[in-house]
């Protein structure tokens, strides 16, 4: 096939009679396609921006997009709808338009990831609306570049870790910005759950108390995958009413729905085949019949396994040559790596890709056929981001590959109660008190702790606050104020996804070309002296591990 070729939806059943003969396949079932709802675009809307929406084909919008436009003008929003159900035009809209009517007003988009930040920005750049000057402003900025953006920029896509560490203890950089802000849109908000959401939810409180610093009040749109609880997390991320929009105009091609569980091969422990072997050989199946597919697993170690297992059995078919369009993707790689293979996957010059759920979120990578899950994901709200990236625009296919776990045994045994289960509520608890201690920390280092500060920092941040000074954190000043002790820079201690702050990287010893990052928490069990480190389909084996240098080799 040639590079950007496609095939028509159906194209997997053949790929799946052995396993529907042999039992493999525990059940099947399908989601029906359904019409788009249309609308013409708002009248109000800036004539060049609806020049610039033209110039890339959008001469209408869906019922949801129309809606979100109209709603955000007013009040706080948060948007739920399903993957590829155009999100991002939802929020885009506003801003944009805002932007347009008034150059100065400036913009924060917040993303979970940095490939998210950098898909938006490729979207932006594509369009080119009226006065908008976007920028990234992340871990990969260079220090060089950051001044100018700083001046410059009235769009800056960065994530919650730059905005705590980049941005606000450094605000009077960025007071002009600020005294400007007028938008803040959070993406994927269904992912701020648990201590990350925690943790996030104090960034926000603080991120909006510093732009009232410089007088600015700024309107929040937040968008998700669907969730059962999105007003309330809403809510609870930021300390702000909002308006709930969850219609969904979209399109939706149909999908076809397998569950598949791997054989048992020894009868007397009622042990059952690898998930990961089963996954490897489904990708060789579909790869061969040119089905553009994604196959998601949690373990990096694991969708190694899957790409090489694959790539081994193509080549062993004597198709070389489809082994060299599957690749693995994973946190870990270099951002030069992500990018190259998110670019080769959207232009379909790679076939298919097995991913962590790095790769879940929302960026572009072009028109699936199929999407596998190795295990359960944790949430079923995961599970459908996973396999909404297949079927967008033609019938697809979605397989969850069980693994040999009792979760995922009990779910291969009632396939009804699985595929009928309800999306999860994200919960969070901004008010926890060792997360909230140490954003404290960081807040008054921002600025002193006051009254003023009740309404955004909530019920109980004054007793927290007297723990702080107990504790020698913080010490007490006039008008019931609360200063930092020290004035040390506290928010580069604060690691908001719980993991470790630094990371070490892993060198090639014959090129000396950094191979990717692990983080330093991980290195003694993954990049230890003898250990195999597996990257992009390739062996390595740890000669040396330089903590101190944050080096392996």
């Amino acid at each position: 096939m040639a590079s950007g070729a496609t095939v028509a939806g159906g194209a997997w059943e053949p790929a799946l009679g052995p396993a529907r003969e042999d039992g493999r396949l525990v059940s099947e079932t399908a989601e029906p396609a359904t019409m788009a709802k249309l609308t013409e675009l708002p009248a109000d809307l800036h004539p060049e921006l609806a020049r610039s929406l033209a110039g890339v084909g959008i001469e209408s919008l869906y019922s949801h997009q129309a809606a979100a436009y109209e709603t955000a003008k007013r009040t706080n929003l948060i948007l739920t709808s399903g993957t590829a159900s155009g999100k991002s035009l939802s929020f885009n809209l506003p801003v944009l338009d805002g932007i347009a009517h008034q150059p100065k007003r400036r913009a924060f988009y917040l993303y979970p990831t940095k490939a998210l930040a950098q898909d938006q920005a490729r979207k932006l750049g594509e369009l080119r609306p009226p006065g908008l000057r976007e920028a990234i402003y992340d871990g990969d900025t260079p220090r060089e570049d950051r001044p100018s953006i700083r001046r410059r920029a009235n769009l800056v896509l960065t994530n919650p870790d730059m905005l705590n560490v980049g941005v606000l203890p450094h605000h009077r950089r960025w007071g002009d910005f600020l005294a400007n802000l007028g938008w803040v849109v959070v993406d994927e908000a269904h992912t701020y759950r648990g201590v990350f959401g925690s943790h996030v939810a104090n960034v926000l409180r603080r991120l909006r108390r510093a732009a009232r610093l410089y007088g600015a009040e700024p309107r929040f749109v937040l968008a998700s995958a669907t969730i059962a609880n999105p007003g309330e997390l809403a809510e609870r991320l930021t300390g702000l009413e909002f308006a709930l929009l969850d219609d969904d105009g979209a399109p939706r091609a149909g999908r076809e729905i397998a569950m598949w569980n791997p054989p048992v091969i020894e009868q007397r422990t009622m042990t059952r085949r690898s998930a990961v072997s089963e996954a490897a050989d489904l990708l060789v199946e579909l790869v061969s019949r040119g089905v553009r597919t994604i196959c998601f697993m949690r373990s990096r170690r694991g969708i190694e396994l899957i790409n090489r297992f694959a790539s081994d059995e193509l080549a062993r078919r004597g198709q070389g040559e489809l082994a060299q369009r599957i690749a693995p993707y994973r946190a870990g790689y270099t951002p030069q790596q992500r990018r190259e293979i998110e670019s080769q996957l959207a232009s379909g010059d790679l076939l298919a890709v097995a991913a962590t759920d790095a790769l879940e979120l929302g960026i572009d990578v072009g028109e699936l056929d199929a999407a596998i899950c190795v295990n359960f994901p944790g949430t079923v709200a995961s599970l459908r981001q996973m396999w909404g990236r297949a079927g967008r625009r033609r019938r697809g296919l979605a397989v969850y590959v069980a693994g040999e776990d009792a979760l995922d045994q009990f779910f291969c045994r009632h396939p009804d109660e699985f595929l009928g289960r309800p999306v999860e509520s994200a919960i969070l608890d901004h008010r926890s008190e060792q997360i909230r201690m140490q954003h404290l920390v960081a807040a008054a280092y921002e600025a002193p702790l006051g009254p003023e500060d009740d309404e955004i920092l909530g019920e109980g941040w004054r007793e927290s606050a007297e723990r702080l000074v107990t504790m020698g954190e913080l010490r007490r000043g006039r008008a019931e104020r609360y200063l930092t002790r020290s004035g040390d820079f506290v928010a580069g201690r604060i690691a908001l996804r719980s993991a470790s702050a630094d990371s070490v990287a892993v060198i090639d010893s014959t090129s000396g070309e950094m191979l990717g990052n692990v983080e330093a928490e991980r290195a003694f069990s993954t990049v230890h002296p003898g250990a195999i480190y597996l990257h992009l389909g390739r062996s390595y084996e740890v000669a040396e591990l330089d903590i101190r240098s944050r080096r392996a080799i």
